[in-house]
């Protein structure tokens, strides 16, 4: 999943330690979503976006990769499988 949470802190003038605080996370949890290692929950994600005030999507986008990622990921978790 890709973002662009360092641009919107940036944006803001915020750290990663002031964007942390004020949602109730860690600095280093937002430099994982930042460096794309960490991908966020829902409820991270909707935190994040409240606080920017703009929606998900705005923020994170999937590519082509992770969709195609996920739906084997839940097929197999599921007993099917992709040839």
């Amino acid at each position: 999943m890709r973002n662009n949470l360092k641009v919107q802190r940036a944006i803001k003038n915020l750290t990663q330690a002031q964007l942390a605080k004020k949602i109730g996370v860690s600095r280093q949890t937002i430099n994982a979503i930042e460096s794309q290692n960490y991908v966020p929950s829902t409820k991270l994600a909707l935190l994040i976006s409240k606080e920017f005030n703009l929606s998900v999507n705005e923020i994170f986008t999937l590519d082509e990769r992770d969709i195609k990622k996920e739906m084997i990921s839940v097929a197999s978790t599921n007993g099917y499988s992709f040839r």
